[in-house]
């Protein structure tokens, strides 16, 4: 590696850690990383390169699991006095917070995409003394969420890659473009930038994340162990009655959501692989002495492949017209989220795992972890770009944590940042550089 490579990244180092701070201190959940993506935006627009912002890269109707009119207009609010550039608003307001930075190199080669996240989970953060955030003061200001699954080093990383690729333009080649994802989290965003066209010029995609159980200095060329989910919400409404002086008049929404839940819990496995089904959340009643007359529930399906989910998700609707129909109610499902398998691209691994064996940082390389895991709707962008002809992958980079994703006391090493700011360089450089056996690509619709 040149002197002045690594003097560049010595340099960036105190910047991805006040970047990865400072998002970590203003989280803000899906739809609503409106004060994240001013600040991307305005990041990316002083280094010169050309943005796609907003209603260009969201597909409006495409979107899941979006925050209520409300919400939006309170987390606008909120980001205008937490400091978002207010001259990015105007594209990113009413839940349409998506990035996307494209640099041509003017040199012949293959566009290169690379995808980070922006959103935060609905979490509030912990108040313990000896965690990190709290005790260094960075810990979230936003109540009710939290950086604890580590987007906000994925965003520090996606800025801090965009500083070195202007500053080796010189050695690229073909385009590269930086996705800048919002709603990760609930698997609510991907779809919508594949239906605004986000990938469909696409001829490579990676996509990261880091932690994942795996320690500082190990990366992983392909993470295959994603499950197919679906992200249901559902609401029981039913009759309310006295609970003491009519009874038979009520229709109670609250048995039918518990008879539901149990026997969305009874579904059976699938013999072809992992199964998994959940719920997250049961509301209902509104008083001791009324029949409930509303209830609403959080579930999500899964499986190992999409078929696997979609077998998963089919019961669990049978589940719930059976109760809602055994208690005489009405049984309402919209779909809240959603992603489907999608498998790394073998040549393109391959070519990652010999461009990165013996590179500066990373003390294990890993081919392949096939293991079921959660689920990560990057594999909708992957899945797209691999049917139109390209090749895709998901890659993880290690890193200690101090809990597991999604838990209160989430934090990482940050050493960890620049790593990963390196490797996602020379792939840039090498990927676009030396173009390998791609599959010709058609850019008709898929």
């Amino acid at each position: 590696m040149s002197t002045s490579l690594e003097q560049e990244l010595a340099a960036l180092a105190p910047q991805l850690l006040a970047w990865r701070r400072d998002f970590h201190r203003h989280a803000e959940p899906g739809w609503l990383e409106i004060r994240t993506a001013s600040i991307v935006a305005e990041e990316l627009d002083r280094l010169g390169f050309e943005l796609a912002v907003g209603r260009d890269v969201v597909a409006a109707n495409a979107r899941m699991g979006l925050p209520d009119e409300q919400a939006l207009a309170l987390a606008e609010r909120r980001a205008l006095e937490q400091g978002a550039v207010a001259r990015w608003l105007p594209a990113l307001s009413g839940g349409f917070t998506g990035v996307v930075a494209t640099l041509d190199s003017g040199r012949p080669g293959p566009t290169l995409a690379i995808r980070v996240d922006l959103d935060a989970l609905d979490l509030e953060e912990s108040s313990a003394a000896d965690h990190r955030p709290r005790a260094e003061g960075f810990a979230s200001l936003n109540r009710g969420a939290m950086h604890a699954c580590g987007h906000d080093g994925h965003t520090a990383i996606g800025l801090g890659l965009a500083r070195l690729l202007k500053r080796f333009e010189a050695e690229l080649h073909g385009r590269i473009k930086l996705i800048f994802q919002p709603a990760e989290e609930g698997v609510r965003g991907a779809r919508s930038m594949v239906e605004a066209g986000v990938v469909d010029d696409v001829d490579l995609l990676i996509a990261s994340h880091i932690g994942l159980d795996r320690p500082l200095g190990e990366v992983v060329c392909a993470a295959d162990g994603f499950l197919a989910t679906t992200k249901l919400d559902v609401e029981f409404n039913g009759v309310p009655a006295h609970a003491g002086g009519r009874p038979e008049a009520g229709r109670n929404a609250l048995l039918a959501a518990a008879q539901a839940a149990l026997g969305l819990h009874a579904i059976a496995p699938h013999s072809q692989g992992a199964s998994r089904v959940n719920v997250g959340v049961l509301e209902a009643g509104s008083g001791r002495n009324v029949i409930a007359a509303v209830a609403r529930m959080k579930i999500e399906t899964r499986g190992e492949s999409s078929e696997i989910n979609a077998y998963v998700e089919a019961r669990a609707r049978e589940v719930i017209d059976g109760a809602a129909i055994i208690h005489g109610v009405e049984a309402s499902v919209s779909v809240a989220g959603g992603a489907d398998t999608c498998k790394a691209s073998p040549a393109l691994v391959e070519r990652i795992r010999t461009l990165l064996e013996g590179a500066p940082g990373i003390d294990r390389l890993v081919t392949n972890d096939p293991s079921p895991s959660g689920s990560e709707d990057a594999t909708c962008l992957m899945a797209r770009v691999q049917a139109r002809g390209g090749q895709a992958t998901y890659m993880i980079f290690g890193t200690e944590l101090a809990a597991g994703h999604h838990h209160q006391r989430f934090d990482f090493d940050e050493r960890v940042l620049p790593l990963a700011v390196r490797t996602l360089l020379l792939l840039s450089q090498q990927l676009t550089a030396h173009p390998f056996a791609l599959t010709p690509t058609d850019r008709s619709p898929a």
